[in-house]
């Protein structure tokens, strides 16, 4: 096997690595609070809002559009800000796009809306979706990063999956704070109450601050740094020399994407509208949902360190793509304690070992030097792809003669897409992510003595 061509950096332990799982936590969780809510306005209000003049199943189409635009630019944030983590450092990168996120989370509520200012207020809406992208589409990356690289080899499973519980508790803030907002009378929850969720961001976005100012940069590109060997240009590189790692990660992200938003955002709308059930039976199932997919995460993060990443990948794709017509089946009884059950079962079976395996799965996937890049641009580009699906479902369910089978159907071609991509990827558990070029194929396989490396002969960065 070849050798790293700088000495491997050591892991962090004790107090300091508590630090960093708590502050990647904390601010995943906030970020992701920002992004989440959003989804869940497009279900309840923004339709009525921003698009009045459209017909209610138009109006509706409009509002999922401006959730799904975020995603187009994702893949632009994950190769944008993925480039400044692999050059200036995963943490200050961080700093940036929680300034990003809070700032134009809390200017979505400032908003004017369709009745104040006409056409101005969608598009301003637009705009600052956009900037939401632009800063998700670094932010899970790097946090993954940063918790992965300093956690030791062994437990890295573990340690990294709790950036993907902060995403989770995101979720469930935002939606605990929407069910809160839903209780006002209608006039109150349109004229001002939407607006609550938004505004709190203002103020987490200085506790997420406070939190990663005082965590230690990844000892993996503190040691580049040292040896001076951070790459030139991490994105030529990441598209050089990780082809089949990249197109891995763009299919690895588009089961989990699709249905959650289908679970989340989609379910919303049409337990609320088609099945014309209170708000509360929905968003109270999401948050049960929510929990418990938190309690997993490590416990699947765990199990991934004694088994592997592939197998607890191909498992939640299968069931996810079984689950997808029972699912619907269990909702349309009307009867919230079976609706809420649907939920906890697409999610903790489906859902949860996918997600929580991913964060040590996508570090695994590229060398140290274009980690960030590679990670955030081929997972964004994923999230891009899927990131529509509660458009797409809005229009299948349409086409379906208002009936959800389509929906179902889209789930499991979704499942198909990323079950090729797990399959296609090699297990790599055991592998040495502090190397700067070193691929799965380099580091899980067995290579001959004095086989060339390149990236040993690159010149550093001067």
């Amino acid at each position: 096997m070849s050798q790293p061509e700088t000495p491997a950096a050591q892991p962090t332990r004790g107090s300091e690595l508590r630090r960093v799982v708590g502050a990647s936590l904390v601010g995943t969780a906030l970020e992701w609070y920002d992004f989440f809510i959003y989804g869940t306005a497009a279900a309840l209000v923004f339709g009525e809002l921003f698009f009045p003049d459209a017909e209610p199943a138009l109006a509706q189409l409009a509002s999922f559009a401006t959730f799904g635009v975020a995603f187009l630019f994702r893949p632009l944030g994950g190769f944008v800000f993925g480039r400044l983590g692999d050059r200036i450092g995963r943490r200050n990168t961080l700093i940036i796009t929680t300034l990003i996120m809070g700032i134009s989370t809390g200017l979505i509520g400032l908003l004017p809306t369709y009745g104040t200012v006409g056409v101005a207020a969608p598009i301003l809406l637009v705009l600052l979706r956009i900037c939401q992208g632009l800063g998700a589409g670094a932010e899970f990356g790097g946090a993954s990063t940063l918790l992965a690289e300093h956690a030791p080899q062994s437990r890295r499973g573990f340690y990294a999956s709790f950036a993907q519980t902060g995403v989770q508790i995101g979720l469930l803030l935002g939606t605990t704070a929407f069910l809160l907002v839903a209780l006002l009378p209608d006039p109150q929850l349109h004229s001002w109450g939407w607006r609550v969720p938004f505004w709190a961001s203002f103020v987490l976005i200085f506790v997420s601050l406070y939190l990663r100012l005082r965590v230690a940069e990844s000892p993996v590109f503190k040691n580049m740094e040292r040896t001076r060997t951070v790459v030139r240009m991490p994105v030529k590189e990441t598209l050089r020399r990780y082809p089949r790692s990249f197109l891995v990660g763009i299919g690895a992200h588009i089961c989990d994407t699709s249905t959650i938003y289908i679970f989340a955002t989609f379910s919303v709308a049409y337990v609320t509208e088609t099945l014309d059930m209170p708000r509360w039976t929905i968003l109270t199932g999401i948050i049960i949902m929510s929990v418990i997919v938190i309690v997993l995460q490590p416990v699947f993060g765990h199990l991934s360190d004694r088994i592997g990443r592939k197998p607890l990948n191909v498992f939640s794709v299968v069931f996810t793509a079984v689950f997808a017509f029972p699912f619907f089946w269990m909702v349309n009884t009307e009867i919230p304690v079976v609706i809420w059950l649907a939920l906890v079962i697409a999610t903790a079976f489906g859902w949860a070992p996918m997600i929580a395996v991913q964060p040590a799965f996508y570090a695994e996937l590229f060398g140290a030097g274009v980690r960030y890049t590679g990670f955030a641009a081929s997972r964004e580009i994923g999230a891009a792809i899927a990131g529509f699906s509660p458009l797409i479902s809005v229009a299948l369910f349409q086409a379906g003669g208002e009936t959800p089978w389509l929906i179902s159907v889209f789930m499991i071609l979704t499942a198909v897409i990323s079950l090729a991509a797990f399959l296609y990827a090699r297990e790599a558990r055991h592998m040495d992510i502090s190397v700067r070029y070193a691929s799965q194929e380099e580091l899980v396989a067995a290579r001959p003595a004095g086989e060339d490396r390149t990236a040993a002969t690159e010149e550093p960065r001067q």
